[in-house]
């Protein structure tokens, strides 16, 4: 049975205990190995592939997190959606701890992270990030959150830091001021990759505090993070559970075309070996025989 949906858990969420079926798979790719051996198990009759984000014993900080590995290796498994279980802090005093929010854009503020597949040796491509997530696999996983019965946000703007640190109190009321809705780690450079590697994708944010603007409430730590996600990981299980075996096969959005209009180097340019190399993202537009 053909493995079409990847969800990567983020902090708090290592393993995925609904699932049945249940092999461990070490995949090579030529960014390394991935956080972690890929769980492949079924959930209800779909098979689904599970990846902790921060590694099984949370080793990876969010700028060490090998994305481009994760993500190739499991469009090499063939997933085709993913869906992205993110820790974050609210922005927003309407925006409470313990609340779900499915984002619908991303302000990227990393600075050390590797933005690309094909930043070394590939061919140039600059694939559209106007809307960084699908449409519809947001629509659904909303759809699957008020199942649920989580108190969810319909869309909101992720600020993704590069950390490991929390903010200043200044940088927090600045972020504020540009109308972001959460703030997190790990958006970014998943949303870009995902694209690269033409899949579906969007994120599933779990609130766990104020970060550190509130006035009333005290600044984020690591104690209230993990006592909040603790509690929050049920919920997005009840979740996932609610959206797997309800999405259909087929899609009607473009995030599987993203590279037809988006590789700007001539054919003639791409040697041999560089289409060998990337042939799993580029062998429909630029095949290597």
């Amino acid at each position: 049975m053909q493995v079409e949906i990847g969800v990567i858990g983020g902090s708090g969420l290592y393993r995925m205990a609904e699932l049945e079926q249940i092999e461990e798979v070490e995949v090579q790719t030529p960014f390394g190995p991935p956080s972690a051996p890929i769980t492949l198990g079924t959930l209800q009759g779909v098979r689904v592939a599970f990846l902790p984000r921060h590694g099984l014993r949370h080793q990876f900080s969010p700028s060490a997190v090998p994305a481009r590995a994760n993500f190739w290796a499991l469009k090499q498994l063939g997933v085709r959606r993913v869906i992205s279980i993110s820790a974050v802090g609210s922005m927003r005093e309407e925006i409470a701890p313990l609340d779900l929010v499915v984002p619908d854009q991303i302000f990227d503020r990393t600075v050390r992270r590797a933005r690309s597949f094909f930043e070394e040796s590939g061919p140039v491509v600059h694939v559209a990030l106007d809307e960084p997530f699908c449409p519809d696999l947001r629509r659904a996983l909303l759809e699957a959150a008020t199942r649920a019965g989580a108190r969810v946000h319909p869309q909101g703007t992720y600020i993704c830091i590069e950390g490991p640190q929390f903010s200043t109190k200044a940088e927090s009321r600045i972020y504020r001021s540009w109308g972001v809705d959460v703030i997190g780690m790990t958006a970014m450079p998943e949303a870009r990759l995902a694209r690269e590697a033409e899949l579906c994708f969007a994120i599933l944010a779990l609130v766990t505090d104020y970060d550190v603007w509130h006035v009333t409430e005290e600044p984020v730590n690591v104690a209230t993070v993990i006592q909040n996600l603790q509690r929050n990981v049920q919920t997005a299980q009840d979740v996932l559970k609610e959206l797997i075996p309800r999405l259909p096969r087929e899609t009607s959005c473009s995030c599987g075309d993203a590279l037809a209009q988006a590789i700007v180097t001539a054919p003639d340019a791409v040697s041999t070996e560089v289409r060998r190399r990337y042939s799993l993202l580029l062998g429909r537009y630029l095949p290597a025989e």
